[in-house]
């Protein structure tokens, strides 16, 4: 299966720490080599800056910031403090490291919004892991101004204001240019709004010994560009076409041609032997004229669909099926199918308002690929809550309705119900446009045809389709990008040319 590096939660990162405490190391080690890492990711980043500037909060992240301060001082920059919060409240190991700072003659001020922000670099410790709540005064006003300085931003361990394992935002939050993060990988920083807030991440393990990291077991993992580069074995050389499946695309009611036949079109470029789409009469000869290699077929009741289902080996439906009673009646006579389904579009629409969706058989052959608005629509909720918490919305999709969910979105998520759930390290804004979500549900219906399992499927399938998109933006920018354009990549990347 597809892995790729491991993520943690917040109570990880935290048994982590106590683990290396109770084995001995010291707590001002951690705070020195957190401090050092930080300061090393300072001057990589930013080689020509003279002046920085450290926001520090009345917590341990806030002396992390004041060893950054310390060092910087140390290598001949002008260094300034502003302090949030109650500085006589620090913990010991902090108190120590701000101490430090006010003995060697730095710089430090309480915060107000009225203080000069000039400086090459902001650095953010304001907040850590540890914050739940919506940020409150002053920390939220002290945010809002890193925010507003216009000025390169260095996070320590986390953007304050971020949620480290949904991704969300506390209300306000720092957007960083970089993030030197402890210890691991935090879920949070690659969904969401985590990949906005966080900017490039650095990781420094703080030197905990490797083995107490073999006592846990990571509830994510990150999926990056060249994770399945050498992941597709190559064909026979006596290969043929049956080989490789035929996928049935089923969709495109009256003037929603566009979203099948992308999504036929997908299955193919990603290596499925035959494709069939189903469609609207009207439809047919223009998708044949502009694609003659897709099977394209008049559909006008249920009873049409019979043959060609004889035929198909996996079934995509969804894109453009539309919310009239041709898609329904299309919908309905899938529901009971055994062979593997990739839901997608208003296929969703139609299972989320179904009757007996509550019913649903957890053991379900299928790929679902809601955005967060039809994920709300299948988990009775509000799209907002389906962004506070990803990753439990992806859990809960998958145990609602089985197979393997595909929650699309900033950091994609694919759940399963045996494996940590993945996350899509690739992809980006420019993905925002129409057709996108039809060809990702036609890369995954072509990577079942070949035999992939579900969830094999579904994690290379995301993968492939962020990549090819990443690619498609290099070469043409983000603003503008269309679904067409990572079609034409998704062959390239696929075969890595």
């Amino acid at each position: 299966m597809l892995t790729g590096k491991p993520l943690y939660t917040i109570e990880q990162i935290r048994y982590l720490e106590r683990a290396a405490l109770d084995s001995g190391v010291e707590m001002l080690d951690l705070m020195t080599h957190a401090g050092a890492g930080a300061f090393h990711t300072l001057k990589a980043k930013w080689p020509h800056a003279k002046q920085i500037l450290v926001l520090v909060g009345a917590g341990n992240n806030g002396g992390d910031g004041c060893v950054v301060a310390k060092l910087a001082q140390h290598d001949g920059l002008d260094v300034r403090i502003y302090t949030v919060g109650d500085m006589n409240n620090l913990p010991e190991t902090a108190h120590w490291a701000y101490e430090t700072c006010v003995h060697s003659g730095v710089d430090i001020s309480p915060f107000s919004p009225e203080k000069s922000f000039a400086a090459d670099v902001i650095v953010d410790a304001l907040l850590g892991i540890g914050i739940n709540g919506e940020v409150r005064p002053p920390y939220r006003d002290a945010i809002d101004a890193i925010n507003q300085a216009g000025k390169p931003v260095l996070a320590i361990d986390v953007p304050s204001g971020l949620h480290a394992d949904s991704g969300s935002k506390l209300g306000s939050t720092v957007i960083a240019n970089a993030t030197q993060t402890f210890i691991g990988l935090k879920q949070g920083f690659y969904t969401g709004a985590g990949r906005e807030c966080c900017g490039e991440i650095f990781l420094e393990e703080l030197h905990i010994d490797k083995a107490f990291f073999s006592t846990i077991n990571p509830v994510s993992e990150l999926l990056e560009a060249n994770d399945f580069c050498p992941w597709m074995p190559r064909r026979a050389k006596n290969a043929h076409k049956g080989d490789f499946g035929h996928v049935l695309v089923i969709g495109g009611d009256s003037g929603m041609a566009g979203a099948v036949r992308m999504a036929a079109e997908a299955a193919a470029r990603v290596g499925a032997g035959l494709v069939s789409l189903a469609t609207r009469v009207e439809h047919a000869a223009c998708i044949t004229a502009s694609r003659p290699e897709l099977m394209t077929h008049a559909v006008n009741k249920p009873k049409d669909l019979i043959p060609l289902l004889a035929k198909a080996t996996v079934v995509v439906i969804g894109p453009g099926l539309g919310r009239q009673n041709w898609g329904e009646a299309l919908w309905n006579a899938l529901f009971d199918c055994e062979l593997p389904m990739v839901v997608d579009a208003d296929a969703l629409h139609w299972l989320a308002a179904s009757t007996v969706k509550a019913n649903i058989n957890a053991q379900r052959n299928w790929i679902i690929t809601p955005h967060p608005g039809e994920a709300a629509s299948l988990l009775d909720t509000t799209t907002t809550a389906i962004t506070h918490n990803r990753f439990y919305a992806a859990r809960e999709l998958q145990k609602r309705f089985g197979g393997v969910a595909v929650l699309k979105g900033n950091g994609t998520l694919v759940a399963d119900s045996e494996h940590p759930i993945a996350v899509c390290g690739a992809g980006n804004p420019g993905m925002a446009s129409g057709g996108m979500g039809d060809v990702l549900s036609g890369v995954l219906g072509g990577l079942l045809a070949q035999g992939l399992s579900l969830v094999d499927a579904a994690r290379l399938g995301v993968l492939l389709h962020a990549v090819a998109a990443d690619r498609a933006a290099q070469e043409g920018g983000e603003r503008g990008l269309l679904a067409l354009d990572v079609i034409k990549k998704l062959r390239g990347v696929l075969n890595d040319v």
